[in-house]
């Protein structure tokens, strides 16, 4: 589980966030939604340490993580898994250096046994037969499905997922949706997922904050989500056609 407290961050005179307070849970895919610029990766990264607060906390497990010292820093940044909006990968590396790499910087197991783990992450996300390949030679949701399986490499309890579906076609999107759904369940992660894929979150949102100009403004799940009256939220969510139609459908409106 991961709290945070009455966080607030500004860049110079710009307040980016303001008095934000949520509690992440563990199991299950949180999701923060939100236009551009509202602020969500922003807290995203206060959250995993890569930004500090000019006010709030963000309590790991009850600890507060800015309070912390190095090594205890170090401590909870090896137990989360990062999945980056472009993939992130080495271009320079294979597909099995990429996901060991994590194994490499944090692990202190001998190379053969950084491998098996390498294998068994690929195949987790269905990944077999391309060891030796380069980032360049895949396509993008094979990329991210590399992404996945290093992400996962270090047995996160804590995995942080940055628009995992930008740039992918519908159908990918759904395969990488899945998978994120099964690793939470399976790992037992706190996920955050940074999204404003709204089919993402209609399948697989189970716990939904919505920031609007840098504020929590709504939380929920899906079925509150599809039935508030938060007049923000549902100009961000039903924007599109398609979830206008199925706003109408589950609200029985003409």
């Amino acid at each position: 589980m991961i709290e945070v407290q009455g966080l607030s961050k500004k860049f110079g005179d710009a307040q980016v966030l303001t008095d934000i307070s949520a509690v992440f849970q563990q199991g299950k895919v949180n999701q923060v939604i939100g236009k551009s610029g509202s602020g969500k990766s922003v807290l995203a990264k206060c959250i995993v340490g890569l930004y500090t607060p000019e006010e709030g906390r963000v309590l790991y497990r009850g600890g507060s993580f800015h309070e912390m010292d190095v090594e205890e820093k170090r401590a909870i940044r090896q137990r989360i898994g990062m999945l980056f909006q472009g993939s992130a990968l080495f271009d320079s590396l294979t597909v099995i250096e990429n996901v060991m790499f994590p194994l490499r910087m944090f692990g202190k197991t001998s190379r053969s046994e950084m491998e098996d783990r390498a294998h068994s992450c690929l195949k987790r996300v269905n990944i077999v037969d391309k060891d030796q390949l380069y980032p360049a030679e895949l396509s993008g949701g094979m990329q991210k499905r590399v992404g996945i399986a290093r992400a996962i490499a270090m047995n996160p309890e804590y995995l942080f997922c940055d628009e995992p579906n930008s740039g992918l076609d519908p159908q990918t999107s759904i395969v990488i949706d899945d998978l994120i759904k099964e690793i939470t369940e399976e790992f037992g992660t706190t996920t955050i997922v940074i999204t404003h894929d709204m089919n993402s979150v209609m399948e697989t949102g189970e716990h939904i904050i919505f920031i609007h100009k840098g504020r929590k403004w709504w939380e929920g799940d899906r079925d509150q989500l599809l039935n508030s009256d938060n007049p923000e939220l549902n100009e961000f969510v039903f924007a599109g056609s398609l979830m206008r139609q199925v706003k109408r459908a589950m609200t029985g409106g003409a």
